[in-house]
């Protein structure tokens, strides 16, 4: 049955380069964003992307049986890209054709789908308004 799951938005000098950082709590607690934070220096590190430069996200959801770290960054003019990693007795793992995001996770990308059509596709883009626009948080 579908209910409504916390979502925070967490300062905007959680990443060094910019990238926007959300929790989503399936308990409704509060989500320790450090065992995502340290994922998410990985995932960033595996990609050939400038990240300082980039338009880009990351959601940290406590899930109800795993936690789910999705990353997502635009590119190609009007691209959204993703890599998802999620715990696994083995630890982080990363496996589109296994693990995606959920549909809590598409609220967060609904609202950063329009920051980006209105900060970054106009004549003159502007990644820090990008960057100031976050989705209110909900309890």
């Amino acid at each position: 049955m579908f209910s409504e799951r916390r979502i925070e938005s967490l300062p905007v000098d959680t990443d060094v380069d910019g990238v926007k950082i959300y929790t989503i709590s399936a308990s409704g607690d509060p989500v320790d964003p450090a065992p995502y934070l340290a994922r998410l220096q990985i995932m960033k590190a595996m990609r050939s992307v400038p990240w300082h430069d980039t338009p880009a996200f990351a959601i940290c959801h406590d899930g109800a049986n795993a936690r789910f770290l999705t990353l997502g960054w635009w590119g190609n003019d009007n691209e959204m890209f993703i890599a998802v990693a999620v715990t696994q007795p083995e630890g982080w793992i990363e496996d589109l054709g296994r693990y995606s995001f959920c549909l809590w996770d598409m609220e967060v990308m609904w609202h950063e789908r329009n920051a980006f059509v209105e900060h970054m596709c106009g004549d003159v883009p502007d990644l820090a308004a990008y960057r100031m626009d976050r989705l209110t948080q909900r309890r």
